[in-house]
């Protein structure tokens, strides 16, 4: 670290929502004898450490006004952090004006995110909107030549190292450091505002994330990686090596996926796609079913069940590669099993992301939409077809219907009993997708006698509809909307199969 040209300092204003934690830094530049000025909640915070310190309000001869709304913006304020210390006609400004000098601005904001997350008023959270503080973060920050902003809290225990490595002075290069620092503040807290207000979400694209992770690499070692977000709030690592790029890919389809199912569920899901998946009323079973949908996709996969994992579990679990399992809870017995590997990744679920919009790079952009939260229940179906699905065969088409919405497309999935026998995915036509569907379900000794078939988009032909009853396979479920929609309907109600149309097309690519 470059410690040439220090500059000394020798006073702070130090105004903070949240107080406690930044008392050892408070004691420190005391200590080393910055004289601290203050106002309000923060003076008195001050003073009770029986420390001392200068109201503000002695600064510009004038009182926190308006329930405290307007404290810190006066000139005499501003003026002792913005004037530039190598210029003749401020500093005799400064003088003139008796303007005292400022060398360090603490701040912690009003937690405006934390009260919309608390579901508090509107007034509440318009209340918790901060004007002073964010002005002093962005007025020494944009002095940094000669002032040091500390912007959150987040900042105090690594502002306080250096404090206790070189004293009250900082660099240039630690005051750039840390103006970057209060802008990123300043305009993540900024998009938050804008956030809760804005009603035309179509109108800008505005994102914020505080926090960031480099990963390991992207989707391939040439390419670099990073997250942003707050991963802690949807899963803890109980095991495992460092998650990686095509990881968290996977594991943000295995969540969207299971989410779907209330009953016990299994699921493995291979690039994105889900290559095995079962319900069952144990989660054992539902193990061993979704296993069987295609063993050979399943090494080296994405596991995840909605149920708690014991140890009868996950002694079966145990004997197969993979990469990472997702599951609300494990018995202490089932970790000990499962830790046996120790690049597993076993991560305990916390919360289901519950994103309203998406977003993906395209071009020279970004392409935003709302999510699929597209809910097609039995009730909402049309039946098509002469023939209607009993019990079994609507749980059936059900199943399989969740499942080709989390297909890439072109989708086909296939499913019988719950358990998925055989999916197509991004195939270039339907029926090169049906096929594909067919070919696996048969690799691995599924029998499609009475099978059903899901179907991500219409058929525009009723060759797939062909190819499915010569396979056996009485039932499909499709949104419907082509228009030959009725060369299919013919070839059901002809050949006594069933087809239900939901008018909900999943395309997913």
């Amino acid at each position: 670290m470059n410690n040439q040209n220090l500059l000394k300092i020798r006073s702070a204003l130090i105004s903070l929502f949240h107080k406690e934690p930044a008392k050892e830094i408070i004691l420190k530049l005391y200590k080393e004898g910055v004289t601290l000025y203050s106002t309000g909640g923060t003076l008195d915070y001050i003073k009770s450490l029986g420390l001392e310190a200068t109201a503000v309000e002695d600064i510009t001869d004038y009182p926190s006004v308006f329930g405290g709304r307007v404290k810190t913006l006066h000139p005499k304020v501003f003026g002792g952090i913005l004037y530039r210390r190598e210029n003749e006609k401020d500093l005799a400004e400064l003088e003139k004006f008796q303007i005292p000098p400022v060398d360090l601005v603490m701040v912690d904001l009003y937690p405006f995110e934390e009260t919309v997350k608390k579901d508090a008023s509107h007034q509440e959270i318009i209340e918790k909107i901060d004007i002073g503080g964010i002005s002093l973060i962005r007025a020494t920050a944009k002095n940094y030549q000669h002032t040091w902003i500390i912007p959150s809290s987040e900042y105090y225990s690594v502002a306080l190292e250096l404090l206790n490595q070189q004293g009250a002075a900082t660099n240039l290069e630690q005051r750039k450091e840390y103006a970057v620092a209060a802008f990123g503040v300043s305009s993540h807290y900024d998009t938050t505002i804008f956030s809760y207000l804005n009603n035309k979400p179509e109108s800008v694209f505005r994102k914020s994330y505080n926090r960031s992770e480099t990963l390991r690499y992207g989707e391939n070692p040439h390419q670099k990686g990073f997250f942003f977000g707050n991963l802690g709030e949807v899963f803890t690592q109980f095991h495992g090596k460092e998650i990686s790029y095509n990881n968290l890919l996977d594991i943000d389809g295995a969540l969207s996926l299971i989410s779907e199912f209330d009953e016990p569920t299994f699921a493995i899901i291979k690039h994105t796609n889900a290559c095995g998946v079962a319900s069952r009323e144990k989660i054992a079973d539902a193990w061993k079913a979704a296993l069987a949908s295609d063993p050979v996709s399943a090494f080296g996969g994405i596991l995840i069940a909605n149920r708690n994992i014991e140890q009868d579990s996950a002694y079966e679990i145990n004997e197969l590669f993979f990469e990472v399992i997702l599951a609300p809870d494990f018995s202490p017995e089932a970790l000990d099993i499962l830790k046996q590997k120790k690049n597993r990744i076993i991560l305990k679920i916390n919360s289901f992301p519950k994103q309203q919009q998406y977003f993906r790079s395209a071009i020279n952009g970004v392409l935003a939409q709302s999510a699929n939260l597209a809910d097609t229940p039995k009730e909402s179906w049309e039946i098509a077809s002469h023939k209607k699905p009993d019990d079994g065969v609507s749980e059936d088409l059900l199943f399989a219907n969740k499942l080709v919405k989390h297909t890439k497309s072109n989708a086909i999935v296939l499913a019988r009993n719950k358990q998925l026998l055989g999916s197509g995915t991004g195939q270039t036509s339907r029926v090169d997708a049906l096929k594909q569907a067919i070919t696996k379900a048969k690799e691995f000794g599924h029998q499609l006698q009475g099978a059903v078939m899901a179907s991500d988009a219409f058929f525009p032909f009723a060759d797939s509809v062909e190819i499915a009853h010569k396979e056996g396979i009485k039932a499909v479920i499709q949104p419907g909307g082509s228009v030959r929609d009725k060369d299919s309907i013919d070839f059901c109600n002809e050949n006594n199969m069933t087809m239900v149309m939901t008018g909900v097309r999943h395309f997913k690519h």
